[in-house]
Parts: C-alpha cells; sequence; structure tokens
C-alpha cells in the first residue's frame, strides 16, 4: 500500500497528526486541506512538472504543502525560513522552480514566477475545500517526491533527487526497526533537512502524532524543557549533537520524558560517551544508530546499541545494511559505495556532477543504482563501522558541509583576497568552523564582525565561521599546497 493512501486512511478520525506551538492539525485536516490546495496548483499549472520550493520552518501548512505538491504532481523543495536570500535565489535558479509556496511571515522579494504567501494559501484552501484532485497527477514510482539542497564546493547548493520509491523503500526498512505503539514523535531538525524526513514519515505512517520544536525553542533550554514536559514524547528522533546540548543540564532526565521510549539518531557520528550519559539518565530507553547520506534516502544501516557496546575497543557501528541495499568498502581508499533501491537517481540539472559520484552496478542479475559516500568505514561481522571522510566534506552538528562552499562565499566579500576555512575539533569531534583571512587592503575597524554580518546574507547560520582571524599571507607546504594543519593551530 502506498505511503500517502496509508497517511489517508487516520484521516477518518479526529487524531492529531502534528502539535506546532500548542497548534494542533489532525490527519483529516491534513487530507483536506492538502487536497484543496493540490486541486489549487493543478488548476495553476496543469500537468507542469516543475518542482515546487516550499518555504517556512515548522507550521502545520509545511506538511499540508508537502503532500499538495506531490498530489499535484510536482516534487517540493524544502527550504528552512533561515535560508538568506542569494541561497534562495540559487534554489530557484538552478531547480527552475516556478512556484514558491511561502509559509513564513515574511514576504519573499525573489523574481518567481509565482510566490503564494502565507494568508493566500489559507485563503485558497478554503476557496477549494471539498475538491479532491486527480489520483492520476499523483507523484509515483521512480518520479522525483523531493529534492533537497544540500551544501556544494562549487559555492552553489546542489540538488538531491529522491523518487517515490526511495522514500517508499525507507520506510518499509525503518518501520519494521521502531516501537510499533502509539507513539509522538519528536520532530528537531527543519524539513530542509534530510533527518526530518525519518521523523515526519515514520510518524505520519504509524499514525503517530508528530512534536515540532523551533530553532527559538532550541536557542532557550529553558523554554526547551517546558515544552518537553508537557509534550508525552515516545520517539526521540536528532542528530547526537542535539542530545549532547540537552544533556548539558541535569535536568535532561526521565522525570522530563517519562514517556520516552526509543532515541533515533542519525547525521553525526554518536560517540560512546554520549550513548553511556544517556542510558544513566533515560535507563529504560532504546537506542538504535542510523547510518547514510542524503542521496541515499535518510539512512540505509542501523542497529540498537547494547550497553555491552560501550565496553569494545572499536567505536559504536552504524548498523547492519538494509535488505534491498548493499554496502561495498572499495580497495585501497576504504570509501563506502552504497548500491540499492533507496539511492537517489542524482543531482538536479547537474548530470555532470551526477555522473562523477553515481554509479550503476548489477546485484543478483539486477541493475542498481550506486552512491559514492566520500565516507570511509569498514566492515566486520556484517556491520558497518564509519572512520571519516576522504574530502573536504564535514558534517558539523549533523548538517552536510562542503569546506570549499564557505571559502567561495567567504572570497565574494569585496575585501577578501583569500580565504581558508578549518573545522575545530575536540575529543575528535567537529565543534566549531573557523578561518583565517587575506585582506584586499589595509583595513580598518572590527574585520570579525563585518565577515560575519556579511556572510549572513550568503550562508546559512551554521556555515559561517565561529572565528575569524587575519593573516598576511596563506602558509604552504612542502607539496605547495595550502598548510590547513599549521591553520588550524592559529586557533
Amino acid at each position: 500500500m502506498n505511503f500517502i493512501d496509508i497517511i489517508e486512511s487516520y484521516c477518518n478520525t479526529n487524531k492529531i497528526a502534528h502539535i506546532y506551538k500548542n497548534s494542533n492539525l489532525t490527519y483529516r485536516e491534513l487530507k483536506t486541506k492538502s487536497d484543496s490546495l493540490a486541486v489549487n496548483i493543478i488548476e495553476l499549472f496543469g500537468k507542469d512538472k516543475t518542482p515546487i520550493i516550499v518555504f517556512g520552518h515548522k507550521d502545520h501548512l509545511m506538511l499540508i504543502s508537502f503532500l499538495a505538491c506531490v498530489k499535484s504532481g510536482h516534487a517540493y523543495i524544502p527550504v528552512d525560513s533561515s535560508t538568506p536570500s542569494t541561497r534562495l535565489k540559487d534554489i530557484l535558479f538552478t531547480s527552475g522552480a516556478k512556484l514558491i509556496i511561502n509559509i513564513s511571515d515574511n514576504l519573499i522579494d525573489i523574481p518567481a514566477d509565482t510566490i503564494l504567501n502565507k494568508n493566500e494559501i489559507e485563503k485558497n484552501v478554503l476557496q477549494y475545500k471539498n475538491k479532491i484532485p486527480n489520483i492520476s497527477y499523483r507523484i509515483k514510482g521512480e518520479e522525483v517526491y523531493y529534492i533537497i539542497y544540500t551544501s556544494g564546493s562549487t559555492g552553489k547548493p546542489k540538488g538531491v533527487q529522491i523518487t517515490q520509491n526511495c522514500i517508499q523503500s525507507f520506510i518499509d526498512w525503518s518501520m519494521d526497526l521502531i516501537d510499533k505503539k502509539d507513539k509522538i514523535f519528536m520532530n528537531q531538525a527543519p524539513f530542509s533537512f534530510d533527518l526530518s524526513v525519518m521523523d515526519t514519515y515514520l510518524s505520519l505512517v504509524s499514525g503517530s502524532i508528530l512534536y515540532s520544536i523551533d530553532k527559538e525553542m532550541i536557542a532557550n533550554l529553558l523554554e526547551l524543557f517546558i515544552n518537553f514536559k508537557s509534550s508525552g514524547i515516545t520517539t526521540w528522533v536528532s542528530t547526537p549533537s542535539f542530545a549532547e546540548m540537552c544533556l548539558q543540564s541535569e535536568q535532561f532526565n526521565e522525570k522530563l520524558l517519562p514517556e520516552l521510549r526509543q532515541l533515533l539518531f542519525c547525521g553525526e557520528t554518536l560517540s560512546k560517551e554520549c550513548v553511556k550519559k544517556l542510558l544513566e539518565r533515560f535507563p529504560k530507553i532504546k537506542i538504535i544508530n542510523f547510518y547514510g547520506p542524503t542521496e541515499a534516502t535518510v539512512a540505509v544501516t542501523a542497529i540498537e546499541i547494547k550497553q555491552e557496546m560501550l565496553l569494545s575497543k572499536e567505536s559504536l557501528p552504524v548498523g547492519y545494511v538494509k535488505k534491498d541495499c548493499e554496502i561495498i568498502i572499495e580497495e585501497n581508499t576504504n570509501e563506502i559505495l552504497i548500491v540499492g533501491d533507496s539511492v537517489s537517481i542524482g543531482y538536479f540539472a547537474d548530470p555532470i556532477l551526477t555522473k562523477k559520484t553515481f554509479f550503476k552496478r548489477e546485484i543478483s542479475d539486477v541493475e542498481k543504482r550506486g552512491y559514492r559516500t566520500g565516507d570511509t568505514g569498514y566492515i566486520d561481522n556484517g556491520l558497518l563501522y564509519y572512520e571519516g571522510r576522504i574530502d573536504n566534506q564535514i558534517k558539523l552538528n549533523g548538517y552536510r558541509v562542503e569546506i570549499e562552499d564557505i571559502e567561495n562565499n567567504i572570497k565574494k566579500l569585496p575585501f577578501i583576497k583569500n580565504a581558508v576555512v578549518v573545522p575545530i575539533k575536540e575529543k575528535n569531534k567537529i565543534k566549531y568552523l573557523a578561518t583565517v583571512v587575506v585582506l584586499n587592503d589595509k583595513f580598518e575597524g572590527n574585520i570579525i564582525i563585518l565577515v560575519k554580518n556579511s556572510l549572513k546574507n550568503l550562508l546559512p547560520s551554521y556555515m559561517i565561521p565561529r572565528k575569524v582571524k587575519v593573516i598576511e599571507a596563506l602558509p604552504i607546504n612542502r607539496n605547495g599546497k595550502i598548510d590547513r594543519k599549521k591553520i588550524m593551530e592559529e586557533f
């Protein structure tokens, strides 16, 4: 059964689908409003399959718009409202989107063909009330269901295309890993980050409640914990970094979240120290560690982390591979290659980059898509262990970041001659980014503030370096390359 049909099978009740800021969205409302908006989109664009940008944060209308897009035959592109306008313009240009559904409270001043603002969407939903889109328009099979734009080494974002088959494969596999009882899933990640696909669709397909926390709550632990206290969350989905942030407070324990039964982690390395603290605070919980890049639809391996794993000399495993995928460790480089049904069809409108990282391989006489992750690792007794990256891509608080993306944007600033960005680690984990810059001319004033403020118009906040240092020239190593190790010593 198609997962959208499963989600809509709950619409005959007043079951709650989404909670955000003390506001509830029922499954019935999710279906009827997404139907109405889908009919509106079909009237606007007919059988045009151009992707649609959905711009916002955690509002109910985000979920309604996602389903409306796919019901009307369009892949949706989730873009968080914290994204700078220049980056949004890049996504608009590369995707060729003709429509932006703007669910933020701000007006968007960019040259899109059509922009539907929040108040217009709500009016249109009422105008098309009780109308149902023809099912023939719905995204299916190998058609693109969503496109998530990630950091690209050229300084421009790249769009990862995930088909309906890809996400169906992920859902079918991951639903068998989690607790089947009625649940309240925590949604911490922005909808523009593919970790949110895990909590959103596992919640909706299981007929559970998706409980969204936003960036303002996360920035204020006191407010966040007040929300947690009344949330009833049973399933936690986040990066390890977010859990580690919460663990800094002694209040973060089973008294705060008495219903919590399982924690699902993905997006970055889960440390033994983090697991140890979690089991001390929440002795009855189950912890599942997932691994997978955006290009393979959220995750392709998983394992429940047991207490005895903390005693091993090895780092924590990232799991056993799902049945319809295969992990290949390439000789010499130890690069992790993923082959299988949930691998993306490639980057949107970028055949050169697609050809560079995607490939085809036969498994049991069936040709499957494959993806070169750029991650290194090894397999022991069927378990995959992650070791690190082989390029300039890093994971920072769960976000995948291309160092060159940041460097190229810093170099766009008129007063910068050159720049190098380096990740600063503590206990083998990246804590923040720092940059050294070479100026075009002598500069009077606070260069640190100027660089950071200027980058706000070019990069998401998580990609802006925390520390900035001015140097006269970039150090060069014996091979004639920039000496990044020496630059790290500056910090």
